[in-house]
């Protein structure tokens, strides 16, 4: 079967099944479920996938509503994975469009699948849970699935990795910060306020003090490295001196060495004001994401494939200042993570109009164009060995860079 036929065989998939598509992206985004949470959306997932001959593994890599689907088509050929996301943001919702992000990995999955029995190979759809964070149970991890899957050995044998993100422009992947998380817990002792003042040791003015301490490091910093947190506890009476005050910081940089070199520099900060002020300090550490690793190989393919669904890809220059997981994958296969218009050029991230443009009639096309450009690209890779091999030469080369 030609290439153009196996084409017309993804449009007739994303035909059939594209008022559906749009149907679930609705009703995951009328049913916002944060991190670890996502019962009801990875449930309509994976029945998607189910009713099209994948074979679902829920429960995996150590998170109850993170899944593994796979087909195979039982001949030779290269294994193409497509990343999910469908959580939500706390208070706000689909705000990082991720009602989008899941349903148009899962089309082009099925898309794809269509075609197995020509082109041979797998193709795999990892359902990856609480990319904006989530406790995954009582004492469970935080945050950083797609690192676990890693780990678990989910991406074994996979060739390449694709997913595309909502965004106010369309562009290719680009670079993204590493990212460390630091949760401060100061601990004093009560007293009354105004009875008794100086029976107390004050864990708010310990958190208060570090909070202007790192506020004042942030001059010093290079450039491209953030730092940034909230007070996530500060007492719970004015007349109550605190006897427990906490904050939780990121950490970001172009590296995870760069976060690891800082991270001692607010660790000092946190016990200097302990000791300044009677207080103990407790700092737990959690491994955020990685930077995100290029592959120009591969947004190369995506480029021609944007370009053909009549996308106008914004090519000027730019680096990305989020973090996703979705670096821990593409340090372990070749992974593209373009964006996708699906608004204004000045949508921002994680607010009320983004999460408008989540669930707008512009939004839910781009899902269907979404799902078509990754499609296409991912039958490239099981029908052109020579562009795969290029992608796996391109990933070689970075590796050994150490990029």
């Amino acid at each position: 079967m030609t290439l153009n036929r196996l084409r017309q065989r993804l449009e007739n998939s994303l035909e059939q099944y594209g008022a559906r598509y749009v149907e679930v992206s609705k009703a995951i985004f009328s049913q916002p479920e944060t991190g670890n949470n996502e019962y009801f959306a990875s449930q309509q997932l994976t029945q998607l996938l189910e009713a099209q001959g994948f074979t679902v593994t829920r429960n995996v890599a150590g998170h109850e509503t993170a899944f593994y689907a796979v087909k195979d088509s039982d001949k030779p050929g290269a294994t193409v994975a497509f990343l999910a996301e469908y959580d939500a943001l706390i208070d706000i919702g689909h705000a990082c469009g991720h009602n989008l992000i899941g349903v148009t990995s899962v089309a082009a999955a099925i898309a794809l699948g269509e075609t197995l029995p020509q082109t041979g190979g797998r193709v795999v759809v990892l359902g990856t849970p609480a990319e904006e964070g989530g406790l995954a149970g009582p004492g469970g991890p935080r945050g950083n699935v797609k690192k676990r899957f890693v780990e678990a050995g989910l991406l074994d044998g996979v060739d390449a990795a694709l997913m595309v993100h909502p965004a106010g422009k369309t562009r290719l992947t680009e670079t993204t910060l590493a990212n460390n998380h630091l949760y401060f817990h100061f601990y004093g002792r009560p007293s009354h306020a105004a009875g008794a003042p100086h029976k107390g040791i004050n864990a708010l003015d310990a958190l208060v003090l570090l909070y202007n301490g790192i506020s004042m490091l942030r001059q010093q910093l290079p450039d491209g490295v953030r730092v940034h947190g909230i007070i996530t506890n500060g007492g719970q009476a004015p007349n109550v001196i605190p006897e427990y005050a906490a904050a939780h910081y990121y950490i970001r940089a172009d590296s995870r060495e760069q976060v690891e070199a800082l991270e001692p520099r607010l660790r000092a900060i946190a016990e200097g004001v302990a000791l300044a002020t009677g207080a103990r300090v407790e700092i737990d550490h959690q491994v955020g994401p990685r930077d995100f690793r290029l592959n120009p190989a591969l947004d190369a393919l995506l480029l021609e494939e944007l370009t053909a669904a009549g996308e106008q890809v914004d090519r000027s220059p730019q680096t990305s200042k989020v973090s996703t997981d979705a670096g821990d994958i593409s340090h372990a296969v070749p992974t593209a993570h373009p964006w996708l218009k699906i608004g204004p050029d000045d949508l921002i991230f994680h607010t009320v109009p983004f999460r408008e443009a989540a669930n707008s009639e512009q939004g839910y096309q781009a899902l269907i164009v979404g799902a078509r450009v990754l499609a296409r690209t991912g039958l490239r890779l099981l029908t052109d060995a020579d562009a795969l091999q290029r992608i796996k030469s391109d990933f070689t080369a970075q590796q050994r860079r150490g990029s």
